[in-house]
């Protein structure tokens, strides 16, 4: 990976709609996708692939009076990825997470695999009773699945951006999201640049000085 390029460069804002990412790409990008870690292995989080000019369409016009701005950028787009949350964690999903590690083998030794359940429901319980924050927890998972997805882009040649200008009750109407006990989180959006339309100015970040404290 080309780090220097990377810290160079902007952040695409607009797609080329005459360019589709590969079918091999995608399933390459989504395979990582599906790797990415959770806290706790807890995998709160759904992906819906918006691949069809009908499914951009329809998102595209669900995105809020206020966002239409951003229209453009989903039809263009290649790809979308509406990463979502679930709305609640019951005890079945958490049940489901368990169950598939035990028959992934995860941890072969039955006793370090319960050692692990105890442990999580331990933290989950933080979240849930202590902290009063377990919706929140749970978006921080999309989020650490966006930053790691978007440098998994990049190595492959595709242009991803983030997109949080959206009205998330709108998008979850349109594609019946809460139905499955979740909600949207945040776009991600998958193309390649309209060179036309490419930012070739400076990065514009504070000094290091006034970012990092070494203690």
């Amino acid at each position: 990976m080309n780090l220097d390029k990377l810290m160079s460069k902007h952040l695409t804002r607009y797609f080329d709609p005459s360019k589709t990412v590969p079918e091999e790409t995608l399933q390459q990008l989504l395979r990582f996708l599906r790797s990415t870690p959770t806290s706790t292995n807890i995998q709160p989080n759904h992906f819906y692939v918006v691949a069809t000019p009908e499914g951009k369409e329809r998102l595209a016009g669900n995105l809020g009076e206020q966002f239409e701005h951003n229209n453009e950028k989903i039809l263009n787009a290649s790809h979308v990825i509406i990463l979502t949350s679930r709305a609640d964690l019951p005890e079945s999903h958490v049940e489901a997470v368990f169950s598939k590690e035990r028959a992934d083998g995860r941890f072969p030794d039955p006793v370090k695999q319960g050692l692990r359940e105890s442990k999580s429901r331990d933290f989950l319980d933080l979240h849930i009773y202590r902290y009063n924050d377990l919706n929140h927890w749970m978006d921080k998972q999309a989020y650490m699945a966006l930053g790691m997805t978007m440098m998994a882009a990049a190595e492959l040649g595709v242009e991803a951006m983030p997109l949080e200008g959206f009205d998330p009750t709108s998008v979850d109407k349109a594609f019946m999201i809460r139905e499955t006990g979740h909600t949207t989180t945040v776009l991600l959006a998958l193309g390649y640049p309209d060179r036309a339309k490419v930012n070739n100015g400076p990065i514009s970040r504070f000094e290091a000085d006034q970012l990092f404290t070494f203690v």
